[in-house]
């Protein structure tokens, strides 16, 4: 018997597999690699060696209104790392910079004050001034024109108007934009509802570039960076985090080009083969992506990239706020037929993309290839009406899952960090 502890929520759940059972597990080496440094050491030599683009400290030197975007509650990046050498170093060359560090929410809600306060810490809480983007404030917004793809370009004004705009992130697989982290951070960091719901749009999600960990082509990816060019994101500060979401690796300077030594870096150590099996165990690598069913998306996405068609994905997302989308969760508990459903979503021109509308499309698609089985703190009526079986251990939903396949040489294949893995098919 092989026994697995995976992240649900704050805490561990143990997953017991028999041996004759188990296809295989997919995880990322990024679990076990070692850091050359600690991480606040990577981060500062990072800023202080800048892919593509001039130190920061020297690109501050005469720059008045200063502003930095960072990640919001939504994302584990460890903000109480970098931002405090950002800010220092952004002082070094210019002591008496005006900075302001504006929070990318995207179309996320507002990110509360403790919530900063666990991000930051207090000093930084105390002594900056901080403003949570509001994509839906738009007398605070500017339209920057059209993106590649035909959309409005409307960005907070505050990034537009600043002198120096940088941005801190984290670069994990992204199961449509290829990679989180670098022009991200701008769309759809601090653009308005209207670019990002065209961004997100039905056609471009059905693409099939719109994948984990493929940029090369990819439509959504494309227009990101042009948002982050029109803008003018001169400088970016991301990192690669491990399971305990320490940083191992650190890149800065340009928004692309340090961006791409750091997702060649995390591709290196976390592209695995799917295993193909009859029932995939996957997570959202637990808090805070694991927040709300509408996160836990990312994490089905890799067990839909190993399960076998018809197959069960059994899903371990603590979720203890709830669906997290009214829309997402209205689209589901509303239209039963997925076929249906599917197609009113590819019907729709890219202006007329709801809210949501991605997030439902992709969990549409692995629904339609796969039973889930949600290991999850909710309600059972809020997960059947997402389509889903409700469980409430691991053993429960092996067992349901069982009952499903109905073979009695079943396979298993194990994912521990649906987000942390590239699976290619």
């Amino acid at each position: 018997m092989k026994e697995f502890l995976l992240p649900y929520g704050k805490e561990k759940l143990k997953a017991q597999i028999a041996e004759e059972h188990l296809a295989g597990v997919l995880v990322s080496e990024l679990h076990s690699y070692q850091a050359p440094k600690s991480g606040p050491e990577l981060v500062q030599e990072a800023l202080e060696h800048p892919i593509g683009s001039p130190r920061l400290c020297d690109m501050a030197v005469g720059k008045k209104n200063i502003v930095v975007i960072s990640s919001d509650h939504t994302r584990p990046v460890p903000s109480h790392i970098i931002m405090p050498l950002l800010l220092q170093e952004i002082r070094k060359g210019n002591p008496d910079a005006e900075i302001t560090i504006l929070i990318s929410t995207g179309l996320h809600r507002e990110t509360t004050r403790e919530e900063l306060e666990a991000k930051f810490g207090p000093e930084i809480m105390k002594n900056e001034r901080i403003i949570v983007h509001d994509c839906d404030d738009n007398d605070n917004m500017v339209n920057l024109g059209k993106l590649p793809s035909g959309g409005n370009l409307i960005v907070n004004k505050l990034a537009v108007e600043a002198d120096l705009l940088v941005a801190e992130g984290f670069i994990e697989p992204h199961f449509f934009a290829g990679f989180s982290g670098g022009r991200k951070s701008l769309l759809p960091g601090v653009a308005s509802r209207e670019t990002v719901m065209y961004n997100h749009n039905s056609a471009f999600i059905a693409d099939p570039n719109a994948r984990t960990g493929i940029i090369e082509g990819n439509p959504i990816h494309n227009d990101m960076l042009y948002a982050a060019r029109a803008a003018r994101l001169d400088f970016i500060v991301n990192v690669v985090i491990d399971a305990a979401h320490d940083p191992i690796f650190a890149v800065a300077g340009d928004c692309d080009l340090a961006h791409r030594v750091g997702r060649e870096f995390l591709a290196s150590k976390c592209q695995v083969d799917a295993i193909p099996a009859d029932i995939a165990i996957s997570t959202n690598g637990g808090y805070p992506l694991d927040q709300n069913i509408y996160q836990s998306v990312k994490g089905m996405t890799a067990g839909e990239a190993t399960v076998k068609e018809g197959g069960v994905i059994i899903m371990l997302s603590k979720a203890a706020d709830g669906h997290g989308g009214k829309y997402f969760h209205e689209t589901f508990r509303n239209e039963k037929d997925l076929n249906r459903m599917m197609k009113t979503f590819l019907d729709r021109k890219p202006e007329e993309t709801i809210i949501d509308q991605w997030q439902s499309q992709i969990f549409a698609r692995v629904l339609l290839k796969a039973t889930v089985i949600f290991v999850s703190s909710c309600d059972d009526q809020l997960v059947e009406d997402l389509h889903m079986i409700p469980a409430h251990s691991v053993e429960e939903a092996l067992e349901k899952a069982k009952a499903i396949v109905q073979r009695e040489d079943y396979t298993v294949t194990v994912i521990p960090d649906g987000v942390s893995v590239i699976v290619k098919e």
